[in-house]
Formats: structure tokens, sequence, C-alpha cells
């Protein structure tokens, strides 16, 4: 029981679109289609993410620096 308390709406989602896809790959006998809807249909039961290597993170903001106190220019006022 323990296994299905970290499942998410999107988890579910990705298991009953591999489902679908796997259904619909046999039902047309085209068996590559089939073979990646399986494979779509065990990413969610694994819980293996596309995103495995952290490519897919969006990196954190940085805290907004006040920008005068890096920037040492000076200006002169022109008529």
């Amino acid at each position: 029981m323990n296994y299905l308390r970290s499942w998410n709406v999107v988890r579910l989602l990705r298991l009953v679109m591999g489902i679908i896809i796997t259904i619909q790959g046999i039902m047309a006998s085209h068996w590559l289609i089939a073979g990646l809807g399986a494979l779509f249909t065990l990413l969610p039961i694994l819980n293996i993410s596309t995103c495995s290597s952290g490519a897919c993170e969006v990196p954190r903001r940085k805290p907004v620096t006040s920008k005068r106190e890096h920037d040492p220019s000076i200006y002169e006022k022109l008529n």
C-alpha cells in the first residue's frame, strides 16, 4: 500500500496514456507503436522519468542585487 502513496495525478496520467498507446498499437497491428506504448507504460510503474539526469530542471533564481554596487560607471551631464 505504501507504493501507491507516492503516485500523483501526472504519474497516473502517464500510465493511462501508455496503456492507451499500447492498446491502439496492438489494434492497428503497428508493433513499433505498441512497443513504445509498453515502454511508456513501464516508465510510471517503475517511477523512471525521462529527465532523470536533471537536465529538465529550471535553475533557481539568483538573488537580485543592486546594480549600483557592481557598476562603477561615472556619468557626465551633457548640455
